[in-house]
């Protein structure tokens, strides 16, 4: 076999390999001795088939084989050779004349493929004691916890059916149907809801004219939609809605004790406080994780400078650019609308994913020569967390992962980056700050827009629909809270 180096221009490779047709066929003459006394043809007895009438008949099936074989396997161990890793699966490409396929699967012609890919840059480690990192830290106080373990307790409340006038608090049962221009719109009707006057949870001036309505009335109410509206075609419209209430129901009293807390699955309230004051500390330990690996990963985005493989970038960049339009497309907004143009945000993003390869490949790099590894207990909880995610599609989400290639890798990558994060903690500078909730959650623009995974240009895009209602146009709410504390984080 000779393997020919035709292209070597910065990170590019294009290899030329070529197999003669004596050794092609040679290795079909052994796999033809070695089948001959087990095949079985009418009129031969095992083993005493003539070998010319063998190969007429599996000749080419074999050699066909050993082009699949050589195609599959070739490349890694041509590759491995050079020392040489690609940044993606090398392409292959063969003769697409008939004639000459045919002389290759009849042992009279060389055959010859040609491989195409990148390489990923040697990376140089450099010594990571110079980077400092300072570490924000929230103190939460009791306080804190006691106003998320009232919204939990409002959440759970109870409400009593009263006669009368509905008043804020009050829970309403409701029909109504929006219109607008007189005809109605996709996602603005709705039967039995039921809304808490006074919890701002449907559009402004929405609840505030249903207060001092009666179970039984009927009440035609106009608002406008704010201009900032998810659905584009209902921004900043005037809108009516007929309203029929069929409800109004009063709260009961809350009272945080034992009580509320076995309501919600838990043995006391000193269980339920631990719970809530857990969730807070993990949400803000999030942030605070985030915010000392973006200071990491800027550090060494300074660190390393080198070519990245476009194709890598190209995927990453198409990845970025695919969500990048469909938070436009929901919002109904332009680049335009966002001050900038699609030709300076193409630009703005790709640089986005150069970045993201290289530090892809700095953290990989990091990882391999520590000794980073991902157990399969880990991948097992990644895969399950998945799941979770997709109630009802368990099975096909099992098939997708066990029969996409790559599939598991995306299982992996994150679980691999955060503990190379773990790792580069252990020997960097690390300096603990006490800060206060406002200034853990400040925002941190330029940070943001080099990490986050859902930017618009400048700007992040207009909120979207309330997903859970699965309709733009449906008066905008906030979803409830959830009712235990002990499936999920505190509100």
């Amino acid at each position: 076999m000779q393997v020919i180096e035709t292209l070597a221009e910065g990170l590019k490779r294009e290899i030329k390999v070529v197999i003669p047709a004596k050794d092609m066929e040679a290795q079909m003459n052994e796999r033809l001795e070695d089948a001959k006394g087990r095949v079985r043809i009418n009129g031969f007895r095992p083993g005493k088939v003539p070998f010319a009438h063998l190969k007429k008949m599996y000749g080419k099936s074999i050699m066909a084989e050993l082009v699949n074989e050589i195609v599959r396997d070739r490349p890694s161990a041509i590759l491995s050779e050079r020392g040489e890793k690609s940044a993606t699966q090398p392409e292959i490409a063969m003769t697409e004349d008939q004639a000459e396929a045919e002389k290759i699967l009849a042992g009279q012609a060389d055959f010859e493929f040609t491989l195409s890919y990148e390489v990923i840059p040697a990376i140089a480690l450099k010594d990571n004691s110079g980077i400092a990192v300072t570490r924000e830290v929230v103190e939460v106080d009791a306080s804190e916890v006691d106003e998320q373990i009232l919204k939990i307790a409002e959440s759970a409340r109870t409400y009593e059916t009263k006669k009368g006038k509905a008043a804020n608090g009050d829970r309403v049962t409701i029909d109504y149907l929006g219109k607008v221009d007189g005809e109605a719109f996709d996602g603005g009707k709705d039967e039995d809801a039921e809304l808490v006057l006074g919890s701002n949870r449907f559009i402004p001036g929405f609840e505030e004219q249903l207060v001092g309505l009666k179970a039984g009335e009927e009440k035609v109410i106009t608002v406008t939609f704010p201009a900032d509206y998810p659905a584009a075609n209902l921004a900043g419209k005037e809108a009516t809605f007929d309203i029929n209430v069929k409800d109004v129901a009063a709260p009961a009293d809350i009272e945080i004790n034992d009580d509320l807390a076995k309501t919600l699955g838990l043995e006391s309230a000193d269980k339920l406080r631990e719970i809530v004051r857990g969730q807070i500390e993990s949400q803000y330990g999030s942030v605070t994780r985030q915010k000392v690996k973006r200071q990491i990963l800027d550090q060494l985005d300074e660190m390393y400078k080198f070519d990245t493989p476009e194709r890598l970038v190209e995927a990453e960049f198409e990845n970025i650019w695919r969500q990048i339009n469909t938070d436009l497309q929901q919002s109904g907004k332009t680049f335009a609308d966002e001050d900038t143009t699609e030709e300076a945000a193409r630009e703005e993003y790709r640089k986005l994913a150069e970045r993201r390869v290289r530090l892809g490949l700095v953290l990989s790099e990091i990882g391999e020569k520590a000794g980073v590894q991902v157990s399969d207990e880990e991948m097992q909880q990644s895969l399950y967390q998945q799941l979770r995610q997709f109630p009802g599609q368990e099975k096909q989400i099992l098939e997708y992962f066990q029969k996409t290639p790559g599939a598991a890798a995306s299982l992996r990558a994150p679980i691999f980056e955060e503990k190379v994060v773990d790792h580069l903690l252990g020997e960097i500078k690390v300096t603990d700050k006490t800060v206060s909730k406002d200034e853990l959650m400040a925002d941190d623009e330029e940070g943001s827009e080099k990490e986050t995974k859902k930017a618009a240009p400048k700007k992040k895009a207009a909120a979207k629909a309330d997903a859970a209602e699965g309709e733009d146009a449906a008066p905008k709410k906030k979803a409830p809270a959830k009712k235990k504390a002990a499936e999920g984080d505190a509100e």
